[in-house]
């Protein structure tokens, strides 16, 4: 008897998300690499958080492949990109990325939508709700890095910065665990 309840296209796609989420976790793990080597101990530990989280993405699209019959693939990971050249180069590759996915998880609704797959449909609703706090945290850091001068911040602005990134809180919840109350 077959138990799939996802079409081939719909598998292949979701599996697609699944590793976009896990090379998303290597982007943010190498931004905080270059932060933390940087001596942005704070920004670097908040973008090392931040890649816990997308890893913790990539394992809600997997058990939901999996609790729909289907067998996640997973592939290899692009490379992340070469380090930035600032810290605007560093938020701004952050807010890229996330404007990147949210276009990924548009596409699966529609796909959903398209296949009048509900299960998915439904599914993707907590993907979307997610992006738009995703985007708003990574216009908020540009913000932050505004106020603080930009590239040509001082240093006592940028030690405050970091500082305040570094206090934010530090609670990357389970994917297991995530509602989307609480995502």
């Amino acid at each position: 008897m077959n138990t799939k309840r996802l079409s081939e296209a719909m598998e292949k796609a979701l599996s697609d998300q699944m590793n976009k989420e896990i090379h998303a976790a290597h982007v943010f793990l190498s931004y905080g690499i270059w932060a933390d080597d940087k001596g942005y101990q704070g920004i670097a530990n908040f973008l090392y958080r931040h890649a816990q989280e997308e890893r913790n993405h990539s394992i809600k699209f997997m058990e939901y492949v999996l609790n729909r019959g289907g067998k996640p693939k997973v592939e290899a990971i692009p490379a992340p990109p070469a380090d930035p050249e600032s810290l605007t180069a560093c938020f701004e590759g952050v807010f890229k990325h996330e404007v990147d996915n949210t276009t990924a998880i548009y596409k699966l609704v529609d796909m959903a939508l398209e296949e009048k797959d509900w299960a998915t449909w439904n599914f993707m609703q907590w993907f979307v709700q997610e992006q738009i706090e995703e985007e708003t945290l990574a216009m908020d850091l540009l913000d932050k890095l505004k106020i603080a001068g930009g590239d040509r911040a001082t240093d006592e602005s940028l030690f405050t910065l970091d500082k305040t990134l570094e206090n934010t809180p530090n609670d990357v919840p389970l994917a297991q665990e995530a509602t989307g109350d609480n995502p």
